[in-house]
């Protein structure tokens, strides 16, 4: 078969939608597009190592002669903007039209803007891509301070890099906790604790109010009225899905691209993968829309199952993970909501004082882990759940007893 493949993106979800396609002897059939000038590249290292040196590159996942010996033709620097599913065509910036039989929106999500923010401020920044990235790298060398609104992963990981440049660093989270929607409260606690004795300035339940700006830069926000001034900000307040396009061509959206199990959009021939689309979880028991690298990888590998007529319901484990400064969080599983009726938890000691790891569980289910500094116990806490397995909780607060034992 010849039958084309379009796919819409340059980020996780597409590079890996290529490597399975080439594995599946699919590639020649694929054209990938994307409005970034790069080759598709690793985005994690952006808020991280990419910030501490002006010679640090992008990570690609693979060169460029990859996709040529593979026959993907590249679309770099060129955005779709137009989809006609009757004809089954993309137009592109360019004006070049592509045929498809198949389309992968792979489209990702953009960085939120602050509302009532100019934009254009010469010292405001926003983190998404590579270019985001470059641009803070710049103005974090020639600034002596930053301030950061948003206390997610992203606001945090920055602050974390700023802080080991030697930068003073402000972190303003409107919410009543760090990482309010993706931690437990015990984990944003040491979270907090631990960013706040690096010297980070970190600010909770704060209302940012008016916003001073001065020859095309913010000079001051608002901070609970009083006045905070700005050298350098970072606007981290959570992503949009990039669903513009397949609104537009009449795709069913609904904070994300909604699709089914098998990455089936409301058209059975376009599909959705990764930070873009919302699908059925079952651990929810019903649509949820995750923006991770895991989640990306596992749906792309999914949506190959489609494209090859060997369709699987999606039904991975979700599973996380953070740098920022002495901290590696790593979660799997969804973490429950505060209040969940029977939500009961137990921590377990790691090999240090800075590692340990909290164990959750719903009527004596073992539903989600989150480690602090604690590889193994990640990576033994992932087996257990994609088993199956509930260890007793006080035999999993004991840290004489490894998890292992509980898969015999």
């Amino acid at each position: 078969m010849n039958d084309p493949i379009v796919i819409l993106g340059g980020g996780h979800a597409a590079a890996q939608l290529c490597a399975s396609l080439a594995e599946a002897g699919l590639a020649n059939r694929v054209t990938l597009v994307s409005d970034d000038a790069y080759l598709p590249y690793q985005r994690p290292p952006l808020s991280k190592g990419f910030l501490k040196s002006a010679d640090e590159a992008t990570q690609a996942f693979r060169a460029e002669a990859w996709f040529q010996e593979q026959g993907i033709a590249l679309r770099l620097g060129d955005a779709a903007v137009a989809v006609d599913r009757a004809a089954r065509t993309v137009t592109l910036r360019s004006g070049a039209v592509l045929p498809w039989a198949w389309l992968v929106f792979a489209t990702g999500a953009r960085a939120r803007r602050l509302p009532g923010l100019p934009e254009g401020l010469s010292n405001v920044a926003l983190l998404r891509s590579a270019a985001d990235a470059q641009a803070l790298r710049e103005r974090l060398a020639a600034t002596s301070s930053l301030t950061v609104i948003g206390g997610g992963f992203i606001g945090l990981e920055v602050a974390a890099t700023a802080r080991a440049l030697g930068k003073a660093v402000t972190v303003l989270e409107s919410a009543p906790r760090l990482l309010g929607r993706a931690v437990s409260p015990a984990l944003s606690a040491h979270v907090l604790a631990a960013h706040r004795a690096a010297g980070i300035d970190v600010r909770t339940g704060v209302r940012c109010g008016a916003m001073r700006a001065e020859g095309g830069r913010l000079a001051a926000i608002e901070v609970d009225g009083a006045v905070h001034p700005v050298e350098l900000l970072l606007v981290a307040i959570g992503a949009t899905p990039e669903t513009a396009l397949a609104q537009a061509a009449g795709i069913a959206c609904d904070d994300g691209i909604v699709v089914d199990a098998n990455m089936l959009t409301s058209d059975p021939s376009v599909l959705a993968i990764g930070d873009c689309a919302r699908f059925p979880e079952r651990r929810v028991g019903g649509l949820l829309r995750l923006e991770s690298v895991q989640n990306a990888n596992d749906q792309a590998r999914t949506a190959v199952a489609t494209l090859t007529g060997t369709p699987r319901a999606h039904d991975a484990l979700p599973w996380f993970w953070s740098d920022q400064g002495s901290l590696r969080l790593q979660m799997t599983g969804l973490v429950p909501a505060e209040g969940t009726p029977g939500l009961s938890s137990v921590r377990r000691p790691g090999a240090s004082e800075a590692a340990f790891s909290l164990l959750h569980y719903v009527d004596g289910r073992f539903v989600c882990i989150e480690s602090v500094n604690a590889p193994a116990d990640h990576i033994m806490g992932r087996k257990l759940l994609e088993a199956g397995r509930s260890p007793a909780p006080e035999v999993a607060a004991d840290p004489g007893v490894p998890l292992k034992t509980h898969l015999a």
